[in-house]
Order: C-alpha cells, then structure tokens, then sequence
C-alpha cells in the first residue's frame, strides 16, 4: 500500500505526537521514511512566534536526530533533513522530492491571529500534495511508543 512515507513536523507538541503515528504507520506497512523537519520562515514568524513560541535551529536539529534514531530502533528504514522554508512550501516539494505516496502532518489549532499570519497551510498541501495526506490527530502516549520500540528491538533481525 504504502511504500514511502514522509513525516513532517514544525518541532510542535502536536505535529510530534502525529510522528508517532506516522512512524508506526511506516512499521505496520514496512515502509521507507523520510522525516522533515520544518523551522517556519515566513514575514509573521516574529508575531507568530510571540503568540505560540516556535523551536530553534538548534532543537529542531536535535529533534531531527532524535527522531530517526526513534524510527530506526523502531526497525523503520529512514532518512530525513531540517528545511528552513514555510511549511506547507517545504513539505509539498519533500513530498515530490522524496516520492511520497502517504504525507503524514499533525494539526494544532490555531487562532485567527495565527492562522492569519500562517496563511492557508492546509490548503495548499492538499493542492500541492500529489499523495495522499494524513492529518495525524490520535494521541500516541510516550509509553505506548516506547512498548512499540521496545517490541521492535525484541524482534529477530
């Protein structure tokens, strides 16, 4: 079904949540993953960031180690980069880029100010996208990941 699945995230608590799913999604279906990593650079960052602060350079560059390390010890062969860009933008031409046939984003919710300044991110993927589109909302609890882990380690090679 699905061959090549990309994950992305902004470094928020939501989109890493969707992650979770998207990666045991991939292990499910045995797929490849690419994890991008977005630090949103668009004119309303500085507002936007005022509103709902937004990771650094530096953290989102950990979270992109740390995540791969997490898919490969979940048994997912993954790549993936950090894209400084507008979200919707970098993850439309990853999805092209990396041959994607399942996108998997996390959704948070947004006040008008925000989503103002944002622009109309999902519309643009859904138009941009030419895959199919998970907007990821289940709660994968840090232990239910970690059993998922800890069962794929387990596993004979």
């Amino acid at each position: 079904m699905y061959k090549r699945i990309l994950l992305a995230s902004d470094g928020s608590r939501e989109t890493l949540v969707a992650l979770r799913e998207g990666a045991l999604i991939a292990k499910a279906v045995r797929a490849e993953a690419f994890l991008l990593i977005v630090e949103r650079e668009t004119p309303g960052r500085r507002v936007a960031d005022a509103v709902h602060p937004l990771p650094t350079n530096a953290e989102l560059t950990d979270l992109l180690t740390l995540g791969l390390a997490r898919l490969e010890r979940l048994g997912v062969k993954a790549r993936g980069e950090l894209a400084v860009d507008e979200p919707a933008k970098a993850i439309g031409a990853a999805a092209r880029r990396f041959a994607a046939d399942l996108v998997v984003v996390g959704y948070r919710r947004q006040g008008a100010l925000e989503r103002w300044w944002s622009g109309g991110s999902g519309a643009y993927l859904v138009d941009h996208v030419g895959c199919s589109l998970l907007i990821a909302r289940n709660l994968v609890s840090d232990d239910e990941f970690e059993a998922a882990i800890a069962a794929a380690e387990a596993q004979p090679a």
